[in-house]
Formats: structure tokens, C-alpha cells, sequence
């Protein structure tokens, strides 16, 4: 009788241990678990982040390229450049994890937007840039002689180059020239053939600029033709010592907000071949086009 008690007891005993082991190795099973799980997400939050790194520091290389070319935007360039080495010394500190590194992400993908609109900003003020600088060579400011001319041309380059510089400075769009025949009922036909040209509608658009100066505004209009020849009015008018010979003047009351400026300009005999229009702001160059007659 004692030995089947011993016996069950001993039993209870080795089934105790039993179950405490395989719940020590259920444990260590979970634990090992939990452990590569914590391992894997670690790993996976390091590449992350160096990933964003490297994206931050594409970003900032954008940055150093577009301010290397010292466009009229370079001072902005250089404040956004300095908000992305801000936060890539943020990120290089930080023990980042899973949710701190989706706001580096969201925070990297605003400051990459803002970049993009930027860079098309450069883009659109270097291409105008480059062509005000072509339309110098088309200018025919009239001076006394071939050395004043010259200055002539490198002061406008210079106020061109400003008129990139400065926001508050008016934006001229859509410059056109549009060739008609007067009927003797007084309607207008349009045509490319010089010999039926009677009238020349040279239209412009002052673009809408909240900061600029409003009031009334002169512009200079001056039409070439074929032949070199100053059309219209042919009046010269002097800018202190720079002088400018103009078909027709636009006047413009200019209150912030877009303008559209149309003026006809009466003719006859218009000869055969390419015409120039140049829109002045008194000495300086804002716009200019061209058209054809056959």
C-alpha cells in the first residue's frame, strides 16, 4: 500500500516537471520569437532610415546643382537647401523607429515637392532670361554713335537681368501683331499679303502682380520691317543718355489686376517679308515678336 502511494506520487511529480518544462521551452521558444521579430524590425527600420538619408542627401545635391548656377532665385534655393540639411541632421541623431520614421518620410516628400516647383521656377526664369537676352540683339535703340550703342546694350542686358530679379517687376504675355484689311464699310479682314494690309493690331497682356506699383503706365511700342524701317509714329525719345526711336505709345492704367492693351496701328505699302515688335518699359525691353507678310 505505501509503495502505490510512493508510486503516485512520484508520478504527480515527474508529470509537474514535465509540464514545467515544456512550458520553460515554450517560453524560450516565444521569447526566441519575439526576439527575431524585434531583430527583423530593427534591421527593416535601419535600411528605412538610410534610405531616407539617401533620398535627403539626392535632395540636398538638387539644391548645391541649381544654386551653382546662380539663377535670380538662388537666396530661396539656399533657405529650402537649409531646411533638408536641418532635417537630415535631425534624422542622423534620432533613434528612430517605425511611426517617428513615417513623419521623416512625409516630411522628406513635402520638402520634394516644394523643390520640383521650384526647379520649375529656375527653369521658367532662365528660358526668359534667355530670351530677353536674344531679343537684344533684335533692339534698335538709336544712339549717336557705335560706342554709346554698345553701353547702350550692356545697360539694357543689365536692367533685363533685374527685371528677372524683381517679383514686384511687371510680367508682359502675348505679344501679338494681327494684319488686316479695312473694308470700305469698316470691316476688318484678316490677311498675310502685304499689298492688302491696311491696318497693324499689336496686342499685349500686363499680368496680374499684387506687390507691383499701380497706376498709369507708358509702354513703347516699335515696329521694324523687312527694310530696317521704323513704322508708325517715328518719334525718338531720350532715357537720360540712351534713346529710343518708337512707333506708337500705350498708355495704361494699371490697377494689380491683368490688363489686356490692343492698339491699331494705320498703314500702306507694307513691304514683303519679317516684321519685329518690341515692347519697351521706357529704355528697357519687356517683350517682343514677330510676323510675316508675304
Amino acid at each position: 500500500m505505501e509503495n502505490q502511494k510512493n508510486n503516485s506520487s512520484l508520478k504527480i511529480v515527474i508529470l509537474v516537471l514535465l509540464l514545467l518544462l515544456l512550458g520553460s521551452v515554450y517560453y524560450n521558444i516565444k521569447l526566441s520569437s519575439e526576439a527575431s521579430a524585434l531583430t527583423t524590425e530593427v534591421k527593416s527600420v535601419k535600411t528605412e532610415k538610410e534610405s531616407v538619408m539617401n533620398d535627403l542627401k539626392s535632395l540636398k545635391d538638387s539644391y548645391d546643382k541649381a544654386i551653382a548656377e546662380n539663377t535670380t532665385m538662388s537666396d530661396e534655393l539656399i533657405a529650402e537647401r537649409e531646411k533638408v540639411v536641418g532635417l537630415m541632421a535631425q534624422l542622423e541623431k534620432s533613434k528612430v523607429n517605425a511611426a517617428s520614421l513615417a513623419k521623416y518620410k512625409d516630411q522628406f516628400l513635402s520638402l520634394q515637392t516644394k523643390m520640383n516647383e521650384m526647379l520649375k521656377q529656375v527653369d521658367v526664369l532662365k528660358k526668359q532670361n534667355q530670351v530677353l537676352t536674344t531679343n537684344l540683339d533684335s533692339t534698335k535703340v538709336v544712339l549717336s554713335d557705335a560706342k554709346n550703342y554698345n553701353q547702350v546694350l550692356v545697360g539694357q542686358n543689365e536692367e533685363l537681368a533685374k527685371t528677372v530679379e524683381k517679383g514686384s517687376k511687371l510680367s508682359i504675355l502675348n505679344l501679338k501683331t494681327a494684319t488686316f484689311k479695312l473694308r470700305s464699310s469698316g470691316k476688318k479682314i484678316e490677311t498675310d499679303k502685304a499689298s492688302r494690309v491696311d491696318v497693324l493690331k499689336v496686342s499685349f497682356t500686363i499680368a496680374e502682380n499684387s506687390i507691383a506699383k499701380s497706376g498709369d503706365k507708358t509702354y513703347y511700342v516699335q515696329i521694324i520691317d523687312s527694310k530696317n524701317n521704323v513704322l508708325g509714329d517715328k518719334v525718338t525719345v531720350n532715357f537720360g543718355d540712351k534713346s529710343l526711336t518708337y512707333s506708337f505709345t500705350a498708355g495704361v492704367k494699371y490697377e494689380n489686376k491683368t490688363v489686356d492693351v490692343v492698339h491699331e496701328l494705320p498703314g500702306k505699302d507694307f513691304a514683303a517679308g519679317t516684321y519685329f515688335v518690341n515692347l519697351f518699359d521706357k529704355n528697357q525691353l519687356v517683350s517682343k515678336s514677330s510676323f510675316t507678310l508675304r
